[in-house]
């Protein structure tokens, strides 16, 4: 199994981060970014669902970059996001090609946060077990600073 980089602790501090700056533009607490293997930032977004229910943060930032950039260079990125990606988003993960994922919080935990609050009926399925189902591999760290990952969402759920 895989361990977490120094670079990987950075960047998640910054997309940490980015999921408040999310809540407190009235967001929900989600935030994502894409790293090239150069440790450039390719893209980063926050979520947008409110407008559009398929605007996940991961959604945004991967369709930002898969724009710029081919599979191919996507393969050696890696998507840091402050929660475990959803179905939906390990899906546009597999299909833009990045190849690596650093998450925070787990589906699995955000599920305790949020319950049956409507705005987040979460889906049950782990990213590990959607990319289990593709015909390359993405490489999966996670979860990762779970404690720190669950202050965005303090009070967040269930007004």
């Amino acid at each position: 199994m895989s361990t977490a980089t120094p670079q990987d602790q950075q960047f998640l501090t910054q997309v940490l981060a980015l999921a408040q700056r999310s809540r407190d533009a009235g967001h929900h607490p989600f935030a994502a970014m894409v790293v090239g293997a150069d440790g450039a930032i390719i893209s980063e977004a926050m979520n947008a669902s409110s407008s559009d229910r398929t605007a996940h943060a991961e959604m945004n930032a991967l369709r930002q970059a898969s724009s710029r950039h081919s599979p191919a260079e996507l393969a050696g990125a890696t998507l840091y996001s402050s929660a475990e990606p959803c179905a939906m988003c390990a899906g546009g993960t597999y299909w833009s090609g990045v190849g690596r994922v650093v998450y925070a919080l787990s589906e699995a935990s955000l599920l305790q946060l949020t319950g049956s609050d409507p705005e987040n009926p979460t889906l049950s399925l782990p990213c590990r077990d959607v990319f289990a189902r593709g015909q390359r591999p993405t490489e999966v760290i996670g979860p990762l600073r779970e404690d720190e990952a669950r202050q965005a969402h303090a009070g967040f759920w269930h007004k």
